[in-house]
This record gives C-alpha cells, structure tokens and sequence, in this order.
C-alpha cells in the first residue's frame, strides 16, 4: 500500500487543526492530533465516499463519536472536496456552519452531530443494523475515545452489535491513555483492553494508530473479517498531541489553545514534517 495520500492528508488535518482552534479560540488540539493519522487513512483509502455525491445510498458511514475533535473531520472533508477549503477559517466564527463539536448541520459529509460522549457510537450501531434489515452492503465506520469508554452506552452499545451480529460495523478507538483531566489509567483503568472486547464476541484488532502501513492492514484485515459474525473493533495505539513535541503526552493539551509563541513553535514542527 502507498501511504503518500493518507500521510499527506494526515500532515493538513494537523495544519488546519492547528489553524482552526487557534483562530476560534477553542481547544482538544490534543484530541485532533492523536486521530489526525487514523481520519486520513480512512478517508485517504478505506472509505467508500464521493464528495460530488455526500448522500449516496451505497457510501460508507463514519461517525466521529468524540466529536469535540470536529475539526480534525471538517479538515479532512475539506481536502478531500466536500467544501472549500478556505470555509475551514470560519472555524467557530459567528453564524458558521462549522462548530466546535462536530454538526451535521449543513455540512456535507458529516452523518450525525455529536459530542456527548457515548451517543455516537450507539447512532453508528443503529446505522449498521438499518444497513443489516435492509440488506445493503455498505458499512459503518465509527471512532471513539477511550475516556469515551468510561460511558455505559459504549459497553450497551457492544452487547447489542455482538447480539445482532453486526460484522458490517467498524469502531476505531482513539487510545491516547488521556482523558479531560487526568490519564485514564489514573481515572478508570482499560486494561487489558483487547480481552474486554473479545468477551463481548468482537473482532479485536490492536494496531499503532499512527503508521500507515499498519492502519491500513488493520482495516483490511477488519475488511475480511466481514461476513464472520462479529463486530469488529480497531484499538489504535495513539499518542495525544501527536506531532507537536511539547504537546505530546499531556493532559495540558486537551483545553489549552496555541496562541503566540506556543502557536508558532508547534506550526515551525508541523512545517518540518510535511511529506
């Protein structure tokens, strides 16, 4: 697999993220960054999507469940010609179609609003089972946090997809090892994550959230594992605040804004990884 296309989206999900919430004064850079590189390999090469066509019957669905990494979506949607880039410096400005937390309102390419934590995933699920009742073939894709993971909806979520043998239902968890305020080993401990999964009957694949190469084995192998009866669940192993060295590891950037010198000194380290 030739990774140049999703490492280049990547590397403007990145830039723009970083533009965005310094221009609009909004946070969870964080956020956006330790999923930048898992949005760009879908979008990039998994995803069965068509900018000129946002509603066709047979696309792929993706769902951000932690959608107050919006902007990380709305980059990616933009560079890949759902609407111009440019609309992205509107970024949580007054009377723009792009908010903070991701909203399907008038933007095309965006399947559901969301941001409270534990509603997307269920929304995606139920998308998945519409898709099984009316024997179409597309899939549902979703992606998760794993503070997300603390909300009882994501486990009801996993008994129902196991249940109903939802094998067309894709969720990719985020696993930065940090939620809002503190790590989530010091909050509520995941692990060991993947045997969690598996004893609610699903597909588990753990893979580095941030080589290309791996991402796209995993989905082709979760691809395969179609048709086998079992959801399947992607725990990519991400680092927050990937990318901009003193953003990384640490809780600080999950509500702080780069402004100044800070603002300047993570683009300098954005510019010099550009593919």
């Amino acid at each position: 697999m030739n990774n140049s296309k999703s490492e280049k989206l990547a590397y403007q999900i990145r830039l723009h993220g970083l533009e965005m919430t310094n221009r609009g004064g909004t946070s969870h850079i964080g956020s956006i960054f330790s999923m930048a590189d898992i949005v760009a390999v879908l979008y990039a090469d998994v995803l069965h999507h068509d900018p000129k066509n946002p509603k066709m019957p047979d696309r792929d669905r993706l769902l951000l469940s932690k959608g107050h990494a919006g902007a990380g979506i709305y980059a990616a949607l933009a560079e890949c010609g759902y609407f111009p880039v440019k609309e992205l410096e509107t970024h949580c400005q007054n009377g723009s179609r792009l908010s903070g937390h991701v909203s399907h309102k008038g933007v095309p390419g965006v399947e559901a609003s969301t941001g409270s934590l534990g509603q997307g995933m269920p929304m995606a699920m139920g998308m998945a089972m519409a898709a099984k009742l009316n024997h179409e073939d597309h899939r549902v894709y979703c992606i998760i946090g794993d503070g997300e993971c603390d909300e009882g909806a994501v486990w009801e979520t996993a008994l129902i997809a196991h249940q109903y043998k939802l094998d067309n239902f894709i969720v990719t968890i985020d696993f930065n090892k940090f939620q809002s305020l503190a790590p989530v080993e010091e909050t509520i401990a995941l692990e060991p994550f993947g045997d969690k999964w598996a004893s609610f009957g699903w597909h588990v694949i753990r893979v580095s959230g941030h080589d290309h190469t791996a991402l796209h084995a995993a989905y082709a192998e979760a691809k395969e594992a179609m048709g086998g009866g079992k959801p399947i669940i992607v725990i990519a192993d991400t680092i927050k605040g990937k990318g901009v060295s003193f953003m990384e590891n640490t809780v600080l950037w999950h509500y702080r804004t780069a402004r100044g010198e800070e603002f300047d000194a993570a683009l300098k380290e954005l510019e010099a990884q550009k593919p």
